[in-house]
């Protein structure tokens, strides 16, 4: 039970010095925004929210030193991770802190107000009325232009905290974060026949639509991981999750067909959240991650984690609160860095990335799928010249990105980067560690072509880090309904995280630890990928061509990173010829 020390009153705050939060976020801007303000929800309206509790830094310090220890193979605490209850203690948030929050809340008409184990995050839900008082804000409705059938609400203007709060919070989450949603020209309604191009390959699914496009068995042909339709043994302990966002439901009708026509064993193990439904459409983004990943690790139980609401934080708290959380996320969700997302969201978002490195989990997100522009475009609505905007959290430092690919024939064999990829330089975060030699390795070719100086940051951290099929040449089969094509990175990132999910396979087996955060692992293992050589990501909104973008050349590069997984080459980094594992 919690004990109220917070004695102030409704009155008192009003009265209270407020300080502006995440002041750095201009609040929704009609002209870059896919999100068009509507009419004010009802008083009583429920809202969801994340407070993100302020850690001290030290002890932040602390943790992302245990991060940077337990992921990285040449160090002897590699594979050592943390508990969820030994980060709740290295954390060490004040209670009394926590407490001021819960009782601000509590004094609003906020309710269902939940600690995150961790102490460091609150999720509550609170009336519209009461949310606008207590954060001194005022709230919409928002619909995207694309997808009308999507609605979410979002603060118009700034938000605001009494003064001895505001040292107590670092941000709310859900009132500033406009979330990007897959265009619908990535997706191909109808028969294959309507393609520009499909691949020179036989067929291996039964549905005609099927019919030249990506499907397991052109996955297992081109990665090298062993055909879905052979049959093996789940290793115990094993286990990886897609995230899957509000409207993003799955019928299980969907999947059975799938794995009927294609020979490729489908199912999902456990659904956190909702997230089921057999009773109507399946979305098309979750049906696509669950088809691909589980057609690359089949044997791997899959775990889907939904949010009702489009919420980075609320999913990450999601997956960092849980007991035995998967140990391989894909996630195919992002934005701007500087679309929405403020200094305060990436910290935080940074801050829980540590968190699941630390207990040895595994996240990989897609890059976007609107070149070096980002969504915003690169400065002007067609994305044809202007400053490139790096996406979040494909930038961040402390989670694996994956960009995207076509093939550079007709059939199945080497890859050229998808124009609409995306890759580049973060604005805000400085190259890490672990890439500083393949970064300067890349700005040192001649034959990269970069782009003019004032388009990108050449201090930050460079991404993707690796890639995978993803582009419009030949879509990715889905069952969605009907059989459908499908493009993206979004399609990429299962497919990678399902190669990575069977080499933890590996380990487990062997009596070792699952990988964790990758990329110490990748930028030490660059010839365990298919390097891409070819074409650049150069494509912006609506698909126009930008004038400039990133080369794909030998070695790493910011349109496909180290390139695409062989599994045969990444199953022996891991494993010697004597099966004993090499880190």
């Amino acid at each position: 039970m919690w004990k109220s020390i917070f004695a102030a009153n409704l009155s008192a705050v009003a009265a209270a010095d407020w300080t502006t939060m995440e002041p750095d976020v201009v609040p929704h801007d009609a002209a870059v925004s896919s999100w068009v303000r509507g009419g004010q929800p009802p008083s009583d309206h429920s809202v969801s929210l994340s407070v993100v509790v302020r850690i001290d830094d030290d002890r932040r310090a602390d943790l992302e030193r245990t991060f940077w220890e337990v992921s990285d193979p040449k160090h002897t605490n590699y594979g050592k991770y943390q508990s969820r209850e030994a980060i709740t203690e290295m954390l060490a948030v004040p209670q009394d802190r926590v407490q001021r929050i819960h009782d601000y809340l509590a004094a609003h008409d906020c309710s269902e107000i939940n600690i995150a184990p961790n102490q460091d995050m609150i999720s509550v839900a609170c009336p519209v009325k009461a949310i606008e008082v207590a954060l001194n804000t005022k709230l919409h409705f928002f619909t995207h232009t694309e997808h009308t059938d999507v609605q979410i609400v979002r603060a118009s203007k700034g938000y605001m905290l009494p003064e001895n709060m505001s040292r107590d919070v670092v941000m709310v989450g859900e009132l500033l974060q406009f979330p990007a949603m897959k265009p619908k020209s990535m997706n191909n309604l109808g028969s294959a026949t309507k393609l520009s191009d499909t691949g020179a390959w036989p067929d291996t699914c039964k549905a005609k639509a099927c019919s030249g496009l990506v499907t397991p068995a052109v996955l297992s042909a081109r990665y090298r991981h062993p055909n879905a339709t052979e049959s093996e043994e789940a290793v115990p302990g094993n286990s990886m999750a897609v995230a899957e966002f509000q409207t993003q439901t799955f019928k299980t009708s969907d999947l059975d067909t799938f794995a009927s026509n294609c020979g490729v064993p489908q199912g999902v193990d456990v659904v956190v959240g909702a997230g089921k439904n057999d009773n109507g459409a399946s979305g098309t983004e979750a049906v696509l991650d669950i088809e691909y990943i589980k057609a690359v690790a089949p044997n791997v139980p899959l775990t889907v984690v939904f949010d009702a609401k489009y919420s980075l934080l609320a999913w990450a708290n999601q997956i960092t609160s849980l007991d035995n959380s998967p140990l391989v996320h894909s996630i195919s969700y992002g934005n701007d860095e500087n679309q929405q997302s403020s200094q305060a969201y990436m910290f935080s978002a940074n801050t829980a990335f540590m968190k699941a490195g630390a207990r040895g989990l595994s996240l990989l997100f897609a890059s976007g799928d609107q070149g070096v522009c980002g969504r915003e475009g690169c400065g002007s609505l067609f994305g044809t010249e202007g400053r490139f905007n790096p996406d979040f959290p494909g930038a961040s430092p402390y989670i694996t990105t994956v960009g995207g690919t076509d093939f550079y024939g007709s059939g199945v064999g080497d890859e050229q980067a998808w124009g609409a990829g995306g890759g580049g330089f973060s604005d805000t975060f400085p190259i890490p560690p672990y890439q500083q030699q393949a970064v300067a390795a890349y700005k040192a070719r001649a034959d990269a072509n970069f782009p003019p100086q004032e388009y990108w940051n050449n201090t930050g951290r460079g991404y993707p880090d690796v890639a995978a099929l993803a582009g419009q040449k030949t879509m990715y089969c889905v069952k969605s309904g009907s059989f459908q094509g499908v493009a993206g990175t979004s399609a990429a990132c299962p497919v990678v995280a399902g190669i990575f999910a069977r080499l933890n396979g590996l380990r487990l087996a062997a009596g070792k630890p699952a990988m964790g955060f990758l990329n110490p692992f990748i930028y030490q293992n660059p010839s365990a990928f298919f390097d891409v050589q070819h074409g650049r990501n150069n494509r912006g909104n609506f698909g126009v061509k930008t004038k400039y973008g990133f080369t794909a050349v030998e070695g790493w590069d910011a349109a496909t990173g180290f390139g695409t997984p062989n599994y045969e080459a990444l199953a022996a980094a891991v494993m010697d010829s004597n099966q004993q594992l090499v880190v």
